[in-house]
């Protein structure tokens, strides 16, 4: 894919870089959903969360950092520990000499409560292309003829050989359509909706056309490799 289509950024481990912009950007990181949830689970909480953020801070040494929605989980209360895990993540990005924006999603209703930082519906990149959003709802209208479109809220994974993935969805656009990436839920509490058998109507995005033209990307932690598939539309009788 990469061969025949324009990809301006960069897969990392449930997270994308645009290297013109100097960009990190990740989505729904729900702190406070282990609190919020019955079931314990052994990875994925806060500390799992920071510690990656941190790597990725590390690795790409970005100039500011975006996070596109659901920051928060609950949304009518603030469990034990997440107001920690915001210092952490703010003293971590503040020390790694970026900025941070968050455009809040449908989870964020209590984000002004914890967070002081800079917040926006949509967040336009250095780039002058790329919009940020959660993609819960349409982007304001002065961001309505974004070239690219990067958005979280639909937490996509893929069924491969049995085993589930999560995955980055990238629709090029074309012709008078945005290109448009759906990108996996950066806590790994969050299972994923398999991919492999929705459809376009299965979502709730307003920004999501077709599914059938959106290239699925997996990234492979342990190599550092992105393996991308052919369009749904193409591949699904293939996974």
């Amino acid at each position: 894919m990469t061969d025949a289509v324009d990809v301006p950024f960069e897969l990392d481990d449930r997270a994308v870089y645009f290297p013109r912009a100097e960009t990190l950007v990740l989505a729904d990181l729900h702190l406070g959903r282990g609190a919020a949830s019955r079931v314990q689970a052994p990875i994925g909480g806060e500390e799992d969360v920071g510690g990656r953020l941190e790597e990725l801070l590390v690795t790409r040494n970005p100039e500011t950092v975006v996070i596109a929605g659901d920051l928060l989980h609950s949304f009518s209360w603030i469990p034990r520990g997440v107001e920690r895990s915001i210092t952490r993540l703010v003293d971590g990005v503040e020390a790694a000499g970026a900025s941070l924006v968050v455009t809040p999603g449908n989870h964020d209703t209590m984000l002004e409560s914890v967070l002081d930082g800079e917040t926006a519906p949509a967040y336009q990149l250095a780039d002058g292309e790329t919009v940020v959003c959660h993609g819960h709802e349409s982007p304001p209208d002065d961001v309505r003829d974004a070239t690219r479109y990067v958005i979280g809220h639909e937490h996509p994974a893929i069924e491969i050989d049995g085993r589930k993935r999560p995955c980055t969805l990238y629709d090029p656009g074309g012709d008078d359509r945005a290109a448009t990436l759906i990108l996996p839920a950066f806590t790994r509490l969050a299972g994923g909706r398999t991919v492999n058998r929705l459809r376009s109507s299965n979502l709730q995005s307003p920004l999501i056309g077709d599914l059938d033209g959106y290239y699925p990307g997996v990234y492979d932690r342990s190599s550092g490799d992105v393996l991308w598939f052919p369009p749904l539309g193409e591949s699904r009788h293939l996974l």
